[in-house]
This record gives C-alpha cells, structure tokens and sequence, in this order.
C-alpha cells in the first residue's frame, strides 16, 4: 500500500514528519533511485526508499487471513511430489511467507487461519493457551449418553507407532440425532492428528462430515467454501 514517503520515514524511526518532510525538501531521499519531492508516495513493502545513500528497513507486514477450506484441499504449503490437490494458497493473493494456525485433514473442512506471524499461530495453536477451536461434526448413527460422556471424558487413542495418545476432555452438544446420522457440536481446546475422526471410530461411529465454525472468538460466519477474509 502506497503512502506518503515522510510517514514511512517516521515509522522507520528517522525522526517526526516535520524533520522527514526537512529531508525530502533537501533532495537527501530517493525511492527506486530517484529523488523525490514532498507528496511523493512509496511502498515500504515493494519500494527501496533510500537516505543518504541508505536504505531503510521496514519491518514486514502481518497478514491475518480467515479462509474457509473446501473439502479435499489440502492444509499445506506444497504437496508432494505427483499429488495434483489444490493447496490453500492455490486460493489466496498472497503466496509468500504464510502458513496455517493448526491444519484440517484434506476431507475436513471449514476455518482456517493464515498468516505470517509466527507469534500468534502459536499463541493459537499450542494447547498451553487453552484456545478453543469449534466443530460441527456429522457422525453415523445415534450416539447413546453413556458414549457422549465417555467421548466428553478424553479416550486412549492407539498410534501407528505403538504409542497412545491420551486426549484431553472437551464439550460436547448433540443438535441433532438420528438412526441414520447425528449432527454434534464439539468443542476442544487440544488438535491431535484427526482425533476427532480416531476418536468416532473408536466409540463406534463414522464421521460423515466434519466442518471447523470457530478458533478462538474468530468465526467462520457467512464465508462460503474457498473464500476468504
């Protein structure tokens, strides 16, 4: 985004804009190698904005994007090699430096965040800061109450490797049952690899469909599959 050269100077630490404004008068500034004149505009991200020879740093941009992945897109940066699935950036104007705030199996769907700062995928993703993430989940057959608690209580899940994970507990909502499938509301503060697909098998049920709606306060809202905000 262009702005005017003697703010980006001041957010470059370079003095007030009154005093920046003072350097560009005396011809000391060039964008692009040429000098430029007071109103002139540049892009801190694009732009090479120099002073006196030197060039000035920029800190880089956050980009905080909330984009609703469809089924079969696949929550990573590059596929590998041969596997012709779309990725989420296949979807986004922005291709450099971003990555996803905890990921969603290729037949999950819903609310991802991408970004660039690396802090708060952190702060989103790592279990210590108990975030809770939101899912409408649609799973075969009608879960009985002793099933929902047991689920809601944290299950042993076996690994391939031999090793168990123990998940943690979380809430559960049954909106809708049925003989055939039952939608459920299910809250959690942890992300283990598909555990909520594990932990359904488990329990004796196939998850039909599985749509992250919330991560945190941010939600999913009005965003239609392979949109994004």
């Amino acid at each position: 985004m262009k702005e005017r050269v003697q703010k980006l100077m001041a957010q470059a630490n370079l003095g007030s804009r009154r005093a920046c404004e003072d350097v560009i008068s005396q011809g000391r500034v060039r964008v692009n190698g040429k000098v430029i004149h007071l109103g002139d505009q540049a892009d801190a991200q694009k732009d090479i904005i120099e002073v006196d020879g030197t060039k000035l740093a920029f800190p880089e941009q956050k980009l905080y994007i909330a984009f609703n992945k469809p089924k079969y897109v696949l929550s990573t940066d590059e596929p590998h090699e041969g596997d012709t699935r779309k990725i989420i950036t296949d979807f986004l104007p922005f291709k450099e430096n971003l990555f996803s705030a905890g990921r969603l199996d290729a037949d999950s769907e819903g609310l991802m965040v991408m970004t660039n700062d690396g802090a708060l995928a952190n702060t989103l993703t790592h279990p210590r800061y108990r975030h809770t993430k939101t899912y409408k989940v649609v799973i075969s057959g009608l879960p009985t109450q002793e099933t929902l608690i047991r689920w809601q209580s944290g299950v042993e899940l076996d690994n391939e490797d031999g090793t168990i994970d123990y998940t943690g507990p979380c809430y559960i909502h049954l909106m809708e049952g049925g003989e055939r499938e039952s939608t459920l509301r299910i809250v959690m503060t942890e992300g283990k690899k598909r555990q909520i697909r594990r932990t359904a098998s488990l329990l004796g049920h196939t998850v039909k469909s599985l749509i992250r709606t919330q991560m945190g306060k941010l939600m999913l809202g009005t965003l239609r599959p392979g949109e994004w905000r």
